[in-house]
């Protein structure tokens, strides 16, 4: 059964693979060679990888500096701070991007907020979580004797957190920096608002406007061949033999808080400075547009309309991803096979492309396989259970890895049948993992646009759509309360995520 589950699971979440190598198929190499050697290509891919490396580059600056100042420091309010901190999660990038575009405009009416300079702003400023969330856990789950045993040495704090503490929260560091690049290189709403030319937009401009499918697959590949480059990466931090574990008896005390001294109060200043800019600048701009857009006739009609659509969009996609998640992420758990490894590796290629390509191959697959379905929700279901297979999935094989094998094997011992222990033990221990990744996945469909945009039916809007419309034409006070409400929307399970990273360890 769980073998069964998995199967289809990860050939749900190759779709968007299995397009993109049909599409390409269709043209010679000598085409597709011309195609990538214009100098358009080489435009794209250059503002493209520096658009990554500078906004990661700033993610990991802010975000682990955070996480150390809540985690390691005696500053005054870190508590507030530490939830605060990671709010920016809640803001979808293209809601930030129109914030601070409407509130440019409100500022200096006959100036503009956009280019590449813009994007990094941005970008940085909604994805620095991605660092800080991570290496907030590590710090939090790292055992203090090594810095202890560092310190009776006589090694000063500066020389300990350099050699002993950055050492074992750099996984964790790592990680979150290629979830950035990962995130940033398949961003379509900031870089389209802010008018960046990169592979996303072009691949979306290609299709939507131009139905240029030459240039489209052309590009989606080039961006895969990039996104495998980054999980290549990825692959290498993973492979390391170095392990930081506690060995000796007893449980872990907590880490010592360090005092910061005369440097309080300018640290509290810069912190709640950043929380503020990457928080405030976006709300402010929506405070500032929203009561004149909610005074439009018939406007509140559409905003709940669209609030419904995005609920239960996000609802159904949060229900198919878990029960696609539950049975493979638990073969991963419990197989250490060779099968195991690879299904998790695959669907993790999946989630590495965008929005979009994950859009134009679920249409191709509703115009030319399943036809019935095409323009209904129920396609639109299947994309986000493509795109975000990986978020549930991660939760549930962490969680189930914490069940003894002993206890399944006792059942079984007892005269119980291999269903029932999985319905009885299996599954009720997997439980708070499944629960998880239902809820990050909640998070993400909720704000996903450009999937969306291609697949919802007929008339079925949702906030992110509607937002698109609005400031795809800068109207931005009928913009305003979509996203006022979608920030609001996404909050609740933001802050459940971040209580549960400051709440476990202990």
């Amino acid at each position: 059964m769980l073998t069964a589950g998995a199967a289809a699971a990860v050939i749900i979440a190759l779709i968007p693979v299995a397009y993109l190598v049909v599409r390409t198929a269709e043209y010679s190499p000598a085409v597709l060679l011309e195609q990538l050697g214009t100098p358009r290509m080489a435009r794209l891919a250059s503002t493209s990888l520096a658009l990554v490396a500078a906004s990661t580059a700033w993610c990991l600056v802010v975000g682990t500096t955070l996480a150390v100042l809540v985690t390691r420091t005696r500053l005054p309010g870190r508590k507030a701070l530490a939830v605060a901190a990671a709010l920016p999660l809640a803001i979808p990038s293209y809601v930030a991007a129109f914030g601070w575009s409407s509130l440019s405009e409100l500022v200096n009416p006959l100036g503009t907020f956009e280019g590449f300079g813009a994007a990094v702003f941005v970008i940085s400023l909604v994805s620095y979580p991605y660092v800080y969330l991570p290496v907030c856990a590590a710090l939090l789950a790292a055992d203090p004797a090594q810095e202890d045993a560092a310190r009776s040495l006589g090694l000063p704090p500066v020389s300990v957190f350099v050699r002993i503490t950055a050492r074992q929260i750099l996984p964790a560091t790592a990680s979150g920096a290629l979830l950035c690049a990962l995130y940033i290189l398949s961003d379509f709403g900031a870089v389209s608002i802010l008018r960046v030319d990169t592979f996303t937009r072009a691949v979306f401009t290609s299709f939507s406007l131009g139905f240029d499918r030459l240039g489209a697959v052309s590009l989606s590949s080039v961006l895969l061949a990039l996104t495998v480059l980054v999980l290549l990466v990825e692959g290498r931090f993973r492979r390391t033999k170095t392990r930081y574990a506690k060995l000796g008896p007893g449980s872990r005390r907590p880490a010592d808080f360090l005092n910061l001294g005369r440097l309080t109060a300018p640290i509290v200043a810069a912190s709640w400075l950043v929380v503020a800019v990457a928080v405030g600048g976006p709300l402010a701009a929506l405070a500032l547009w929203s009561f004149e857009g909610v005074s439009r006739p018939g406007s509140l009609a559409e905003l709940g309309s669209a609030f419904l659509g995005s609920v239960s969009a996000a609802g159904a996609a949060a229900l198919f991803t878990t029960v696609l998640a539950t049975p493979l992420g638990l073969m991963i758990a419990g197989s250490r096979s060779r099968i195991a490894r690879l299904m998790e590796r695959l669907i993790y290629l999946a989630h590495s492309l965008p929005g979009i390509v994950v859009g134009l191959s679920v249409v191709y697959l509703g115009i030319n396989l399943v036809s019935g379905l095409y323009q209904t929700q129920w396609l639109l279901t299947l994309a986000y259970g493509t795109l975000f297979l990986p978020l549930a999935v991660g939760p549930i094989v962490a969680s189930a890895l914490l069940t003894p094998p002993q206890v399944e094997e006792a059942a079984q011992s007892l005269g119980a049948a291999p269903l029932s222990v999985f319905f009885r033990i299996s599954l009720p221990m997997a439980l708070p993992g499944v629960a998880a990744g239902a809820l990050m996945v909640l998070l993400t469909a909720i704000k996903e646009l450009p999937a969306t945009l291609m697949l919802r039916p007929t008339g079925f809007e949702t906030l992110a759509t509607r937002l698109w419309t609005y400031t795809s034409v800068e109207s931005y006070s009928a913009a305003a309360p979509y996203a006022a409400l979608l920030v609001v929307l996404a909050i609740t399970p933001t802050w459940i995520l971040v209580a549960r990273v400051f709440k476990e360890p202990k």
